[in-house]
């Protein structure tokens, strides 16, 4: 595979290490580029930076919180809001990075090519978001934070830790033998929460019909290979909520009929009907 077809995997995988690497050299050595970690941080020691969805569950369990958690919860959501809420999932989330190679090898052994009788909704995750606001207002605790895999794989890697590995495990063993991208495209709350937040963003994938050759790659690798209905039907911008901005798609289409652009949503979304 040409080097070309890569860029955008190799400047995800920079991102997504590159952030884990400056929380870990936060922690251990002290510099103060970005201290803290995924859920709660401090970007130049001036920049607040918060989960959205930890915060909404820190209020369901009628909790208060500083003003800084609200300032940094609301940067994360003006941001996202922006270049697209879900590509916090492709190229920050360091699960992530788990569930990419578990792809990889699903591909690669051919596992899709098997029947398989196991289908669940890519609505769970909306779903979750309810249950884990309902859990946190009962028990009083911020319920997803005690079990997310994001949560527990970022403070492995920054804080040096052992605990909640198992869990990751069992994401790589469902997302490779049981059902394809099943934790971040189906289950995962935050990757709901992220799909809320981009629903206006300006950052889109267009399609441009006429280069098409339908090779189907782009589907291939795509996590949310739904969002890429309009593959050699329409040129329009790809205006589902569930696309990850991940670029993989681009990256593997040789017609030059995927690209990154920046769109008026409006307009796409009145051509796409």
């Amino acid at each position: 595979m040409k080097l070309s077809n890569l860029k955008y995997l190799f400047l995800r995988r920079f991102v997504q290490i590159g952030l884990l690497f400056l929380y870990f050299a936060g922690n251990f050595w002290g510099w103060k580029i970005l201290q803290g970690d995924i859920s709660t941080s401090m970007l130049f020691e001036k920049v607040p930076l918060s989960d959205p969805f930890a915060l909404l569950q820190i209020f369901a369990a009628g909790a208060t919180v500083g003003v800084n958690i609200l300032i940094g919860a609301l940067i994360i959501v003006l941001f996202y809001g922006i270049i697209g809420g879900r590509a916090f999932c492709s190229w920050v989330c360091p699960v992530n990075l788990v569930t990419d190679l578990a792809a990889w090898l699903r591909r690669k052994l051919m596992i899709d090519k098997i029947e398989r009788k196991l289908w669940i909704s890519r609505n769970i995750r909306y779903y979750m978001i309810v249950v884990v606001l309902v859990t946190s207002a009962i028990t009083g605790l911020a319920a997803f934070e005690v079990l997310s895999p994001i949560t527990i794989l970022n403070r492995n890697i920054v804080f040096g830790l052992g605990s909640g590995l198992g869990l990751i495990g069992a994401i790589f063993i469902f997302d490779l033998f049981v059902v394809k991208n099943g934790w971040c495209g189906h289950i995962c709350p935050l990757g709901g929460v992220y799909s809320v937040i981009g629903k206006y963003s300006l950052f889109r994938v267009k399609h441009t019909s006429e280069n098409c050759t339908l090779c189907m790659k782009c589907r291939e690798v795509c996590p949310e290979s739904q969002v890429l209905h309009m593959i050699g039907k329409k040129s329009i911008t790809v205006n589902d909520i569930e696309c990850t901005n991940c670029g993989r798609c681009i990256d593997v289409c040789d017609d030059d009929a995927l690209s990154f652009s920046i769109t008026k949503i409006i307009k796409d979304n009145k051509e796409s009907k």
